[in-house]
């Protein structure tokens, strides 16, 4: 009787011991579909963010051309024809590479668009086409031109 009391024992401790340390299917379900609310909710935020980033980006690199753009002018009196002269060239008095590291696509992998003579009477024009990589668009396809 004695040994068969311990056995007794024995399985209502494991049995409360099994419920106390596990999550039922019905509270697991709860917290992945309050997990799943919160993450609706996040997410747009937090994409949007991404969007504006890349104009930021797009903006920096725009400006170290710029930087050096004018380092190349004033080794060598005028503006490149091509940004690619800014890492290569064979014109006397350059004293490049004006960038350090081959040129980038914009953070929407098109190409950066740069002009000598520049629009509106300025020396040159850089730009990129934003995320549509078309000419025009507005918010995240809108064109991102520098202007000095």
């Amino acid at each position: 009787m004695l040994n068969e009391l311990r056995i007794d024992r024995a399985s209502k401790v494991r049995t409360k011991a099994g419920n106390a340390l596990g999550f039922t299917l019905i509270e697991l379900l709860i917290v992945i579909v309050i997990m799943g609310l919160l993450m609706s909710l996040v997410a747009p935020a937090m994409f949007s963010k991404v969007d504006s980033t890349k104009v930021k980006t797009a903006q920096l690199q725009l400006e170290m051309f710029r930087t050096s753009l004018e380092a190349y002018r004033l080794d060598l009196g005028t503006y490149p024809s091509a940004l690619e002269e800014l890492r290569n060239s064979s014109k006397s008095g350059w004293d490049g590479p004006y960038l350090p590291k081959s040129i980038p696509l914009d953070p929407w992998g098109n190409q950066y668009r740069y002009r000598v003579p520049g629009d509106d009477g300025r020396p040159f024009t850089l730009s990129s086409l934003g995320q549509d990589g078309q000419l025009g668009g507005s918010d995240d396809a809108a064109d991102i031109v520098y202007i000095e």
